[in-house]
């Protein structure tokens, strides 16, 4: 019993030893495994471009062409390649939003890019544009394609770092346009959105010649419910051009000057209590 009892400790010894040296021969074969990889060279270089539901403003030869006058990919050995390197200089480029980059199993190197989407085109009072993106991130044009989403006119500024309320009327400027882009009627029926010099919004319809009031960009919904149930029970019956201007700003009623008279007659006309 005795002699059993002082022979535990060097199994013990024994096993961890074993194992020690297996951990120490597979350390020893994925290191030299990571060595034999890292001496391979890049055959070859895959790109997607993710993002892009409705236009492509960037493709796979420019992205091709950013990485190449970044440096030398194709044929380099894949250890000397710093992939994070080559993502950062391509998310400098304004329209990518990210992007990862990795080596698959036959030394293939896999580019996955996030192309940023715009969401509204917004013009200066200068006459330049420019794109903004769900994140208020202003995006330059395209030469190759023009976006079909909702128009602004009249931002007072293309400073490259804007002033505070600047700032605060690009993000509603994203919220108007995010709300009009989610629904076809809106989307085809809003020809463009011009901003006052109190930095409110006007709506031009495509249809009808009257100027909308919307105000701000808070309570769309409600808002745009009450124009909608406006053009249903008063326009439809009237006809669309009896009216010059609809004010939607006030609370479950549209204020509407009818066209044409020497004293400009308002109808106030009250809505359900659901609009």
């Amino acid at each position: 019993m005795k002699l059993k009892l002082r022979n535990i400790p060097w199994k013990k010894r024994i096993i961890q030893s074993v194992w020690m040296l297996i951990g120490l021969g597979t350390m020893v074969l994925f290191g030299g495994a990571m060595l034999q990889k890292n001496q391979k060279k890049c055959a070859g270089i895959q790109i997607e471009i993710a993002g892009a539901t409705q236009n492509m403003f960037l493709d796979e030869k420019e992205i091709l062409e950013i990485l190449n006058l970044a440096g030398r990919l194709e044929g380099s050995p894949v250890g000397k390649i710093n992939l994070r390197a080559f993502e950062t200089v391509l998310e400098r480029n304004s329209w990518i939003q990210n992007a990862e980059m990795y080596f698959d199993n036959h030394q293939l190197l896999q580019v996955k890019v996030l192309e940023r989407q715009p969401i509204a085109r917004v013009f200066v009072n200068g006459g330049n544009s420019f794109y903004v993106d769900s994140a208020a991130l202003r995006l330059p044009l395209s030469d190759k394609l023009s976006a079909r989403v909702p128009v602004f006119t009249n931002f007072p500024s293309d400073k490259a770092i804007l002033a505070r309320p600047d700032s605060s009327l690009l993000e509603g400027i994203v919220k108007l346009s995010s709300f009009i882009k989610t629904d076809s009627f809106w989307m085809a029926q809003i020809a463009q959105v011009n901003i006052t010099g109190d930095s409110k919004f006007e709506l031009v319809p495509l249809i009808g010649d009257q100027l909308i009031l919307l105000g701000d960009a808070e309570q769309l919904d409600k808002k745009f419910r009450r124009l909608k149930a406006f053009y249903e029970q008063a326009l439809m019956q009237q006809g669309m051009n009896t009216y010059e201007k609809l004010d939607i700003r006030f609370d479950k009623q549209v204020v509407a000057v009818k066209r044409g008279a020497w004293k400009a007659e308002i109808d106030a006309i009250i809505l359900p209590k659901k609009q």
